[in-house]
Formats: structure tokens, C-alpha cells, sequence
């Protein structure tokens, strides 16, 4: 039973990893002997991100635009040439989008699901030579596709595609677990309640009103998304397949 909650020495990959839940979870990483890349389309916040996690262990920016299949497949191919063998990729980076349904625009959907569902598939199929070349029968690589429970239960919010995005990757990381597993690639997924990040920045001022209104009476913080990261990339989840962790503090529970 040693060492089954260890990551030490493994590659990861995580998108949208210079904010929010993405700089998070790579902390954890990082902070658990992780070689860990982060990317994002933004290259100062990247590289200060970078900067700050190297004080801790090895982190690497490299920029990417992963909204256009031109940016996830330079992404990928500089990923490829940098490392043959990838234990770890992070599916996180996302946005939203939030209108009425009457003024609801085409760009605000297109945007929404070309980074939330498209590049997570995308990105995924073009890195999975080197997550089988790290994988094995008895510790197969991992990834983890970063969900919402808004795509579980009603966002009580005008985010009509990111909920519908946040749904499909939920369904996603179903349907590719299992054909992807026989292969040593194991995928589960996260679905996040209220973390700080800049998706709910607009909502922040409310913060303790959201945590009294959880059964756990708090929002989440790095501890709880980089602990369960981590969980579903060690020997501990193995037998974890095709799910999605729900981390809310009882938000979907308690949503009758």
C-alpha cells in the first residue's frame, strides 16, 4: 500500500494551467515532484505563473491557442518534439459565455464549444502516442478532463453553452475511457462547484453567500481540485474508469 497516492517523476501537460483551477492543479503537481508544462494563450501571466511554481519544482510555459485546430495541433507537435512520453494530460482550459436566450449569439456558442469540447478531443487523440508510450498494463497514463457541475444541474445562470459543453465533456470522457483504456490510457473527468477563478470573478463579491448556501459551508480551494487531480493520476484511481468526480461541497446534492 506505499507510494499509491505518488505522482513523483511523472510528465504532465496542463492547459489553461496559468490561472484558476489549471494553476492549481499544477501547483499540486509541481509541488509533488512533478515535470509539469503549463499552457495558456496569454504569455506574460504564463510565464510569471511559471516562474513562480519553478520555486517549487520544474514547470514549463509554453504558449498555445488551443480555441483553433491550427493551435492545438502546433501545441501538439511541439509537445511531441519536447517529450516522447506523456504520463499526464490535464484538460483544462475553458470559457464561457453568458446571454440570453433571445440575444444569445452564434460567436458566443462556436467560441465556447471549439475550446471546451473540440480542443479536448482534438488535443487528446494528438497526444496519444506519447500518453501509450507512458502507460502500462499496471500503471496507465492518465487524463483528465476538467467538467462544471453546471453540466449536471441548472447553472441558474444565462451560460447556455457552457453548460451544454460542460455536459458533452462529462459524456465524452465516458465514451473515451472506454475505448481508450484497452490502449493504457485511463481518462476520468473533475466537475468543479465555485473555485475562485476568472470565470467567477463576477460573482466573487457574493462568495460567502454561495458557501452558506453549500452543505460544506465553503468554496473550494486548491487543496480540494489539486488533491483529486492528483488522486486520479496515481496508482489509487487504476480501477477508476469513465468517471467524473464531482467536487462542490454538495452543491449537486443538495440541489434536490
Amino acid at each position: 500500500m506505499n507510494n499509491f497516492f505518488s505522482v513523483a517523476g511523472k510528465v504532465a501537460v496542463v492547459t489553461g494551467g496559468s490561472s484558476g483551477i489549471g494553476a492549481m492543479i499544477a501547483r499540486g503537481f509541481v509541488e509533488n515532484g512533478v515535470k509539469t508544462y503549463i499552457t495558456a494563450r496569454k504569455l506574460e501571466q504564463l510565464q510569471q505563473c511559471a516562474a513562480e511554481l519553478s520555486l517549487l519544482g520544474e514547470c514549463i510555459a509554453v504558449q498555445s491557442d488551443l480555441s483553433t485546430m491550427a493551435g492545438v495541433d502546433a501545441f501538439a507537435d511541439d509537445m511531441l518534439k519536447r517529450e516522447p512520453e506523456i504520463d499526464i494530460l490535464i484538460n483544462n482550459a475553458g470559457a464561457t459565455w453568458g446571454a440570453s436566450v433571445e440575444e444569445f449569439p452564434e460567436a458566443g456558442w462556436d467560441k465556447v464549444m471549439d475550446l471546451n469540447v473540440k480542443s479536448i478531443f482534438f488535443l487528446s487523440k494528438r497526444l496519444l502516442p506519447a500518453l501509450r508510450l507512458a502507460g502500462n498494463a499496471d500503471e496507465p497514463s492518465r487524463v483528465v478532463n476538467i467538467a462544471s457541475v453546471n453540466g449536471i444541474t441548472h447553472p441558474r445562470m444565462d451560460n447556455y453553452s457552457y453548460s451544454a459543453s460542460k455536459a458533452a465533456v462529462i459524456q465524452m470522457t465516458r465514451h473515451m475511457a472506454a475505448d481508450l483504456r484497452p490502449t493504457h490510457v485511463n481518462i476520468n473527468g473533475i466537475a468543479p462547484g465555485f473555485f475562485p477563478s476568472k470565470m467567477t470573478k463576477h460573482i466573487m463579491d457574493h462568495e460567502q453567500d454561495i458557501a452558506n448556501g453549500l452543505p460544506a459551508r465553503k468554496t473550494g480551494e486548491m487543496a480540494d481540485i489539486a488533491g483529486t487531480a492528483i488522486y486520479l493520476c496515481s496508482r489509487a484511481s487504476n480501477y477508476v474508469c469513465g468517471h467524473t468526480v464531482v467536487l462542490d461541497g454538495g452543491q449537486v446534492a443538495n440541489a434536490g
